[in-house]
């Protein structure tokens, strides 16, 4: 079965970006399809939508959204589309999300491009569309069974969980550098603290950047894109597969903010402008103040963010600022806090614009053993994340869950 993935979308056709949506989605097994509409209900959706854009374009997108909550199009998922430049597309889009939301049960992924997106950008979004539409089954399912490991081939970490049963027998991590010696090195470690041999185990899952090459190289039963399994491994990690959440996970290179229901995710976003907003810009902080990651946290938790204000949105601006503040003697633990709040500032500014928090509010990730970080994160969303045990290897267990769920149902 072919998964169809309506577009609604402002200006790709004439930024010469239409063909590498149509490619990322044809990359994973999908197809971009186009709700049918008429002049006459373009009129009607954008009266019923109650904000009437000066663009055609950004009409019909309101109208084929229209079509979709009506039940008048049928397809598996959407993808909504507006050029980053555009101001009045960005308010389209963002409604236009909410609105589908709150009148369709379909995935929804929102994308801002520039004139020079390729497909590979698009193609973790395609691949998680089609994952939460074809295996929502598994998605859904609460416990682990059988002897499985997971793999998490990250841009900063590598990670592998032995879990069987339901529980975490073994695991570990490094930071990774090639990618199959990485995740050889560790899957050993776990195996070893788990007491058992490869040949023991029942099935893997594979995700992170590394996937394809990792799943290829232990003939994995899973390799799957990091936005659902890492989702899956946080509601498992908290306890909170009924009912709904929001997931924050501040990646290395990366940011992800998933919103889930019955542990199913149904809109997400990941990315972000700069590394500035990610995790390595706190390591470059602390390669700046001379101090181990580990203790960043706890030196941001004594100091006080507004002593030394920082903007992340650019690392290279951001390190300005960390440098300049040193120079007018601003302590260590001012400039630590100021870190961390520019990063969670940058993630609500960059991600959680584009979702709608649901809560709780889990934080998951290497940087959520950033005490200080998980703390700015929740004086800014004036609620404080969960952050569960294990948090930073929600990626392998997840890949772990997953695998189980695809042994016991034959694919």
């Amino acid at each position: 079965m072919t998964i169809k993935i309506a577009q609604l979308s402002c200006g790709t056709e004439y930024s010469s970006v239409q063909p590498e949506i149509a490619k990322a989605a044809q990359s994973v097994g999908a197809k971009v399809v186009y709700p049918d509409v008429g002049a006459d209900d373009i009129e009607a959706a954008v009266e019923r939508f109650g904000f009437n854009p000066r663009s055609p374009q950004l009409k019909l997108m309101i109208a084929r959204a229209v079509a979709l909550a009506d039940g008048k199009y049928d397809a598996d998922a959407i993808f909504i589309a507006t050029c980053f430049r555009c101001a009045e597309g960005a308010l389209v889009r963002n409604e236009l999300r909410r609105f589908v939301q709150e009148n369709t049960r379909l995935p929804v992924v929102t994308y801002s491009f520039t004139e020079r997106m390729k497909a590979a950008q698009l193609l973790t979004r395609m691949e998680a569309l089609v994952t939460i539409v074809s295996r929502k089954e598994i998605l859904a399912r609460e416990r682990q069974t059988g002897l499985t490991a997971g793999i998490d081939s990250g841009s900063s970490t590598t990670k592998a969980v032995i879990m069987r049963d339901n529980e975490i027998l073994g695991k570990a991590w490094m930071p990774s550098y090639n990618v199959v010696e990485s995740a050889t090195e560790v899957l050993e470690q776990a195996m070893k603290e788990a007491g058992i041999k490869f040949s023991d185990i029942e099935a893997m899952g594979t995700t992170g950047y590394g996937r394809y090459t990792l799943g290829k190289h232990f003939k994995a039963k899973l390799v799957q894109e990091e936005l659902t399994v890492n989702s899956k491994g946080a509601v498992w990690l908290a306890d909170r597969q009924r009912g709904e959440a929001t997931i924050i996970d501040i990646g290395g290179m990366d940011n992800k903010a998933i919103t889930v229901r019955d542990g199913i995710p149904d809109n997400f976003t990941m990315g972000g402008v700069c590394a500035g907003a990610s995790g390595r810009f706190l390591e470059m902080v602390t390669n700046r103040l001379k101090i181990p990651i580990t203790e960043l946290g706890a030196l941001a938790e004594k100091g006080d963010w507004r002593n030394a204000k920082m903007n992340s949105y650019c690392s290279v601006f951001g390190i300005q600022d960390l440098v300049t503040n040193l120079g007018e003697g601003k302590t260590f633990e001012d400039v630590a806090a100021a870190a961390c709040h520019s990063v969670a500032e940058q993630v609500y500014e960059q991600q959680l614009q584009e979702i709608d928090v649901r809560h709780p509010i889990i934080q998951v990730g290497g940087t959520s053993l950033i005490s200080g970080l998980v703390k700015a994160v929740g004086e800014i969303l004036g609620e404080m994340p969960i952050v569960p045990p294990d948090s930073q290897y929600i990626g392998a267990v997840g890949g772990a869950l997953l695998s189980s769920g695809m042994m016991d149902m034959g694919e």
